[in-house]
């Protein structure tokens, strides 16, 4: 700039001169007559050359060291002392002071300083009843206890079920740890390390420490599917009496669990959620059309054995009942034309959507308007009410049966329905079809609440044992809903939300468990459910009686 500014040499020559190209220097030229260019000649004014935060804990940093304190000590005195400083920061002023790193040390050669404490070993042999007081963040879990005692004398149900235990943790036990992670909505075994201090968790369960997740990772990996089938097969005998399950319909639906690692033992298969195939365990599972509770699930399953599982879910269901379930619903991938013949020789009478296959939507479409007939749903609360529909006799296989065409119920293409049921009207068939959307909700549920779709392992009889806890679960909620007023149709995580979690105050006497809950908004509801101060011995309390007190 100054050779052809103020020497005024030319363009060209001071390009060259400078190693510049011609037009660069020109284009440099016009941004300094711009005053773009940075200021020529400016005075530096160097900032301070230390660090105000190192230099203050300096001494302190100095002293701690020489107390034989590591860096990460170090880093939390400072914090404790009102002057934070990261680790690396200690770091780097120990090694300016020419400090060396310290050798690995001992326990017994650190600093004694607050740490991690060891919870006790789960050992029911270690399991008082020692008169004391505590407050527990579980307190809701001990409103399940008297259902529990009712249906489940002592552990019956796990011993005649042949469930794996030991002489520190028995079977009963085991199961019941297992349901109460159910029952408080935890998403992964894992995740039971952030309650495995809360006595009331443990008390619960009849043990003096909740286990720890290794032990409940690995306790399902022992049970056999012919295992989970006996549990289930005993909760229903245990049910027998409560009318819970009714078994005069019954909605069925397949469910695919998604795995997200690698393992050549899972298969891939739809997932309606993600609209794709991904390695997923695929699970089946069955509930009650009139209670919405689950009955039935298995996991056990493999690819090309989907077809199959609604009759071992009726070879199941005549085991328990004596008898083949009387109606069941469900939707065109459950099984295939040829089990609907079966199902029909069966004198089992079902409804089930059909698939759109182009040669019955063309066939709709070649219906003339005259063919078709308007109905009325009694249903108030549903928005398409007034379908139009088409009856047919059909036969897709070997036996007939009735098919329906129905336009104008709230979808873009018609609705194929398809039936052996010849006694019941076409509007309470569709009324009858529209209410299998309950198991949709439920497996909705199912997923956010009891966190179904969580995996902890590959292996698939572990998914069944939690699709069997799942089953049992859902029952004793339903049971709490039918005890607490307007809660008769609530999903579980609506009543957990309300009227399960919440703390209470333990007092353990010489003769009885006292249960007090904090006040909550919805605690009038459970005062007035018949429970309190109805005193239950519980028989993993060694016969000791259970108090819920206002």
């Amino acid at each position: 700039m100054r050779a052809f500014f103020v020497e005024r040499v030319r363009s060209a020559e001071a390009a060259r001169r400078f190693g510049y190209s011609p037009g660069a220097f020109r284009v440099l030229c016009h941004a300094f007559r711009r005053g773009e260019l940075p200021e020529f000649f400016a005075t530096a004014h160097p900032g301070p050359r230390e660090q105000p935060k190192k230099s203050r804990a300096l001494e302190q940093i100095v002293a701690l060291r020489k107390r034989n304190y590591s860096v990460y000590e170090i880093s939390q005195a400072l914090k404790e002392q009102g002057t934070p400083l990261s680790a690396t920061a200690v770091r780097e002023v120990l090694a300016d002071e020419g400090f060396a790193p310290l050798p690995r040390r001992l326990d017994e050669e650190r600093p004694g300083r607050v740490g991690p404490n060891a919870q006790a070993v789960t050992d029911v042999r270690g399991f008082v009843l020692a008169p004391r007081e505590f407050t527990t963040r579980v307190g809701g879990l001990f409103l399940f206890v008297p259902d529990l005692v009712r249906l489940d004398s002592g552990a019956a149900l796990a011993q005649a079920a042949r469930l794996p235990g030991s002489r520190m943790i028995p079977a009963a036990h085991a199961l019941r740890a297992s349901l109460a992670l159910k029952l408080w909505s935890i998403e992964r075994k894992s995740h039971i390390m952030a309650l495995v201090a809360d006595e009331g968790l443990a008390l619960f369960c009849g043990l003096n420490a909740m286990p720890k997740k290794s032990f409940l990772s690995e306790y399902s990996s022992r049970l056999t599917p012919h295992n989970v089938s006996r549990l289930l097969a005993l909760w229903h005998a245990k049910l027998a009496g409560e009318a819970l399950v009714t078994g005069q319909s019954l909605n069925l639906d397949f469910h695919s669990v998604p795995y997200f690692g690698e393992h050549p033992l899972v298969e891939s298969h739809y997932l309606s959620k993600r609209s794709r195939r991904q390695p997923s365990i695929l699970t089946f599972l069955a509930q009650d059309a009139d209670s919405q509770v689950f009955c039935y699930s298995n996991a056990d399953i493999r690819k090309g054995d989907e077809a199959e599982e609604v009759f071992r879910f009726i070879a199941f269901w005549k085991r328990l009942r004596g008898s083949v379930p009387k109606h069941l619903v469900f939707d065109s991938k459950l099984t295939t034309y040829e089990g609907l013949d079966r199902l029909d020789a069966a004198g089992i009478t079902f409804l089930t959507l059909r698939r759109r296959a182009p040669k019955l939507l063309a066939e709709i479409d070649n219906l003339p308007p005259s063919a078709w007939r308007t109905i009325t749903l009694d249903m108030s609360h549903r928005k398409y009410r007034t379908p139009r529909i088409y009856e047919q006799k059909t036969c897709p296989r070997e036996r007939a049966f009735r098919q329906f065409f129905i336009q104008d119920l709230g979808h873009d293409e018609p609705t194929i329905l398809l039936t052996n049921d010849t006694s019941s009207t076409p509007r309470n068939i569709i009324a009858r079809y529209a209410k299998r959307m309950l198991i949709e909700n439920a497996l909705a549920d199912a997923v956010h609440f009891f966190h179904i779709d969580a995996l902890s392992s590959s292996v698939g009889f572990k998914v069944d044992f939690d699709m069997a806890l799942l089953v049992i679960a859902s029952g004793l909620y339903r049971l709490m809903a039918r005890r607490m007023r307007g809660y008769d149709d609530a999903q579980a995580r609506q009543i957990f939300r309300d009227l399960i979690d919440m703390p209470a105050d333990i007092a353990i006497t010489e003769s009885e468990i006292k249960v007090r809950f904090h006040r909550r908004a919805h605690l009038p509801i459970v005062l007035a459910s018949g429970l309190i101060d109805k005193p239950v011995a519980v028989p993993w309390w060694n016969g000791r009686a259970l108090r819920l007190v206002k």
